[in-house]
């Protein structure tokens, strides 16, 4: 409560109104946290959620450890990956992180 008084106190008549200029400084240095951080972060995170919602068997995927392969089938919170031939693993959908299906390969 104390924090909030301090802000919301007037200045002294020395000070010649700073307690606004801080005010409007934090304010400032709040919205460009929001625009430079988290605003790019929040729309990383709604792609990646489109991404994993818009999954479908034959799809190339990367996890997030580095496992190449494609899907096989695809469950409520895992999918299924081949990832050599009969080899098929089980990995959260959290855990796919890229699709590569576009990208061109050598």
């Amino acid at each position: 409560m104390r924090f909030l008084t301090f802000f919301l106190q007037e200045a002294p008549a020395q000070q010649g109104g700073s307690s606004w200029s801080f005010m409007i400084m934090i304010v400032v240095l709040f919205v460009i946290m929001w625009l430079f951080m988290i605003r790019p972060q929040q729309k990383k995170q709604k792609e990646m959620d489109k991404f994993r919602k818009e999954l479908k068997k034959g799809d190339k995927v990367v996890t997030v450890g580095g496992i190449y392969g494609t899907v096989s089938e695809i469950k409520d919170t895992t999918v299924d990956i081949e990832i050599a031939k009969d080899v098929r693993i089980r990995v959260d959908k959290a855990s796919l992180v890229k699709d590569f299906t576009d990208a061109q390969q050598s």
